[in-house]
């Protein structure tokens, strides 16, 4: 019997096994194309634009950055690729993941270990920094169901913590066409990765 097709060809003409992911065959540009495709909230979000993963990863980033300023650039870079797996396999809400089981978290990270070994990572990130990630990940989750999901406050308090005033100064949750987050995306990526370079 003929096993089913496992890979997806990519715009930049890679052929990523989804299974047996290799780094060889991940490149940023289809990341950041992928991710601004993927609407989070199964798209249930105010406005014109659906809210994309691309623009929540930088969002992530750069709330990981305000509360962990010391750390160096490459955890800053694995907080921007917290969500990369999606790019192919798409952004299931909670409640769709508890309900389709352990093979979903297996795939997402056999794909977060080939990211993180194309750009540099460690295929698994010291707990204490996955920790961290999580932490701004789910800051953002709280600004995202107040400001543009549809959730109260009080509502989003039951699900995410509430992040301090002072942390919250000056960020914003955009709404953008693809295109632009697709280009932040991947300059933010290509910064950091020129930061850590130059070490």
């Amino acid at each position: 019997m003929k096993q089913p097709r496992a890979w997806q060809r990519m715009l930049s003409g890679r052929r990523l096994d989804l299974l047996d992911p290799t780094p060889v065959d991940i490149e940023i540009e289809d990341i950041a194309h992928g991710l601004a495709f993927v609407a989070r909230w199964n798209g249930q979000t105010l406005g014109d634009w659906p809210y994309s993963v691309a623009e929540h990863s930088l969002l992530v980033e750069e709330i990981f950055g305000r509360m962990n300023p010391t750390q160096p650039a490459r955890w800053r870079l694995a907080a921007l690729l917290h969500d990369a797996p999606e790019y192919v396999i798409g952004d299931m809400i909670s409640p769709v993941k508890s309900a389709v089981g352990p093979g979903y978290g297996e795939m997402d990270a056999r794909l977060a270990a080939a990211v993180h070994i194309r750009f540099g990572l460690p295929a698994v990130l010291p707990g204490p920094i996955k920790k961290a990630i999580k932490a701004a990940d789910r800051i953002s989750a709280w600004m995202e169901a107040v400001r543009i999901a549809g959730f109260s406050p009080v509502e989003a308090d039951r699900l995410f913590p509430r992040p301090a005033p002072n942390l919250l100064a000056g960020l914003e949750v955009h709404l953008r066409p693809p295109r632009a987050v697709r280009a932040d995306f991947t300059a933010r990526h290509n910064a950091l990765l020129a930061e850590i370079d130059a070490g």
